[in-house]
């Protein structure tokens, strides 16, 4: 019989679970509390739980802890970890830490079907969805080695959160759950490539997660030029599907532009955006091309970087330009992969 991942079932779930094995209801509490709490690799460790109850568990489930197999550190103290999952499914997870606390990337993809030219995750294809557990999983296994409380998760990792949709949600919702570690869903951000007919199903889950979509042109041409999603969807159809978040939600959308020297940082492409975003409730985030290894572009002048910025702040577009972290160890926006160092 194929065992479940346990970590992927929400507490409401677990319980109707372990109902069905003639367990009392509180028991289900006791082990989702050791679960995400406690946050345990094994049946074994759950002290006040019987023997034959663990016996089932061990039976039925199984608690998708990653193999740790190699962690760079970067010069400016970002963490990236090369993770093991089932089935030799590897994927980077990235801690990064700031002023106001540590904040972990999260993969919700072994590679990525989105094919986003300046990407360095779409280049060994795809392999598979993660579970929601394993998402999770990426999250425990740091926090057991940090020691210390995340401030924020950013679902910006390998993949497209939005392509693997119910294991993005049930992450989120088990996440912040009380009974789990709690993290509050204003300290999330789930980034998409601009899936539109997604971004109006998560607007209706009543979630206050932040919706960061990456952008990254003025006109519809030269997106496609780059992202091949736009030739499934305009720039306004996705526009208008982030206002639809925002006036669901009241959460105020993030647009993420990474700018590519002579290929998306003309001026013709800022005045575009601004035109496009006026009298939108966004922040954009201007992203300086991070470094890819074979990659085939550069990274924009900064006295360009800054025009596009002014341009945007001329027609009242609240503009930030990101500083990228990690990028000594490609960690940074754009440079994580399913395997970006050697295991030796």
């Amino acid at each position: 019989m194929k065992h479940q991942d346990i970590l992927s079932l929400t507490l409401e779930q677990l319980t109707q679970t372990i109902l069905t094995y003639d367990q009392p209801k509180y028991r289900a509490k006791q082990i989702y509390g050791w679960l995400h709490k406690n946050m345990v690799t094994s049946f074994e460790e759950m002290a006040n739980i019987p023997k034959l109850l663990r016996g089932i568990l061990c039976n039925n489930f199984y608690i998708p802890a990653p193999v740790a197999l190699k962690k760079l550190k970067s010069s400016d103290e970002s963490i990236k970890h090369l993770l093991n999952f089932k089935n030799n499914t590897i994927i980077e997870t990235v801690l990064l830490k700031s002023s106001y606390g540590y904040t972990i990337c999260v993969s919700t993809q072994a590679g990525c079907k989105m094919g986003c030219t300046f990407c360095a995750s779409q280049e060994k294809g795809f392999k598979r969805n993660l579970t929601a557990g394993e998402i999770l999983a990426q999250v425990y296994h740091i926090q057991r080695e940090l020691d210390k409380k995340i401030s924020n998760i950013v679902i910006m990792g390998i993949g497209e959160p939005l392509d693997n949709y119910p294991a993005s949600v049930a992450f989120i919702r088990i996440l912040s759950s009380p009974e789990g570690l709690n993290l509050s869903q204003r300290s999330i951000t789930i980034s998409t490539c601009g899936l539109v007919d997604k971004i109006y199903d998560l607007a209706k889950e009543e979630l206050q997660v932040t919706l960061a979509i990456s952008i990254n042109a003025g006109d519809n041409a030269k997106r496609k030029e780059i992202m091949p999603i736009a030739k499934k969807y305009t720039i306004e159809q996705l526009i208008e599907a982030a206002e639809y978040y925002f006036k669901k939600t009241k959460r105020r959308v993030s647009y993420e532009y990474v700018l590519i020297k002579n290929v998306n940082d003309a001026k013709e492409q800022a005045l575009s955006l601004s035109k496009k975003l006026a009298r939108t409730s966004s922040h954009v985030n201007l992203i300086p091309l991070n470094y890819v290894v074979g990659g085939e572009y550069s990274r924009s002048e900064d006295e360009k970087i800054k025009e596009f910025a002014k341009i945007l702040q001329k027609s009242n577009i609240s503009t930030t330009i990101r500083i990228s972290k990690g990028q000594d160890i490609d960690a940074a926006c754009g440079q994580l992969r399913n395997i970006s160092f050697p295991l030796t």
